[in-house]
């Protein structure tokens, strides 16, 4: 049990550092998952690869818990509404991503998780960032503030979450590099993304378990242990990596993210392809 416990741990590290980074928390457990693999049936595997997420998504929730409660006695009313705004716009972000998703998700999950379509998106994407990046630099975004963000732009950041569906996209990724290409600033991207992960990944991870448990599966008492300690690791280290990426892009842009998206496509791709294969 101990050496399952310590490749729970790696495997919430590997989460919770990738999650909110755009460079693919699937395509990186995904490769992790080849070196500690659990010593459990791939129903649970895939199981707890999802839900390890409900870490992260309690990361956002305690940095953002202020200024995500509409309820908090220390705003004023007119910020009450501010923060209920942004939750009205999240909720119409989300829409694309659960109308499409939902009905495909079991034929994407069966037929899309390959390290192929994992180490193409990690490429693509990763060519991505760079070009838009140099195609933006230098010039004014158009909104600055999370407060200035339409409904329309919303669903358009909504829009762009629907290509993470497919595995190796990141949901972060799609998001920051939607929000940038029409229009807003890279802090603004960046915090809606956060806050679009909270509905998102809740209900990934409700949709898994309520998948597993739908089978006729269970958990024994040393699955509920790792599951724990998944959730708790990846909290712990996605509230350190928010931190992280909150303080790097206030004076640096995503072009580096983008350029460690290729090599580890490249990576993904020597591995699967030739040394393994």
């Amino acid at each position: 049990m101990l050496i399952e416990i310590i490749k729970t741990i790696i495997l919430g590290i590997v989460e919770g550092f990738t999650e909110f980074l755009p460079i693919s928390s699937t395509g990186h457990l995904y490769l992790a998952n080849e070196f500690v693999k659990l010593n459990e049936s791939k129903a649970f595997i895939d199981m707890f690869m999802v839900v390890i997420q409900f870490g992260a998504i309690l990361a956002v929730i305690l940095i953002y818990f202020n200024k995500l409660n509409p309820f908090s006695p220390k705003k004023t009313k007119k910020e009450k509404n501010q923060t209920w705004q942004i939750w009205f716009k999240v909720i119409v972000a989300i829409i694309p991503a659960a109308v499409i998703g939902l009905p495909l998700n079991d034929w994407m999950e069966q037929n899309l998780t390959s390290w192929q379509v994992i180490s193409a998106t990690l490429l693509i994407y990763g060519i991505l960032f760079i070009v838009v990046e140099n195609y933006f630099n230098g010039k004014q975004s158009k909104v600055n503030d999370l407060n200035d963000l339409s409904y329309m732009t919303a669903l358009g950041i909504g829009l762009f979450q629907v290509l993470s569906l497919i595995p190796g996209t990141s949901r972060s990724g799609a998001t920051i590099l939607g929000g940038i290409s029409i229009g807003t600033s890279r802090f603004v991207a960046t915090e809606f993304s956060f806050f679009l992960a909270i509905p998102t990944m809740f209900g990934a991870s409700l949709l898994r378990i309520g998948s597993y448990f739908h089978k006729g599966l269970g958990f024994t008492g040393d699955q509920v242990i790792i599951l724990l300690v998944g959730v708790v690791v990846s909290f712990i280290v996605a509230y350190a990596s928010i931190k992280f990426l909150l303080n790097y892009i206030k004076k640096n842009d995503f072009k580096a993210f983008g350029w460690y998206r290729i090599v580890l496509a490249l990576i993904v791709i020597a591995y699967f392809g030739f040394i393994k294969g």
